[in-house]
């Protein structure tokens, strides 16, 4: 089990759904989408475009990085 308590269903349910190929593409969009709109407001929001290359890459890695807090493997389903 990992370092935070869980209820049964919440947060491990999330994190198998992140963990499958849905929730690879959702990672990979969502990364996607902070990436466009901080090249799109430029300035500071350009820190937004960096902080999106985390979900974008985790979803082309396959990796969910939230898994090993609840004791899941880090490499996807």
């Amino acid at each position: 089990m990992g370092p935070f308590p869980v209820r049964k269903g919440g947060t491990v349910s999330l994190v198998k759904f992140m963990s499958s190929s849905a929730g690879r593409l959702a990672r990979a969009l969502a990364g996607l989408v902070l990436i466009v709109v901080g090249l799109a407001l430029g300035g500071g929001w350009l820190t937004l475009s960096v902080i999106g290359l985390i979900p974008l890459l985790a979803g082309a890695l396959n990796a969910c990085l939230l898994a090993p807090l609840v004791g899941q493997p880090l490499k996807g389903r």
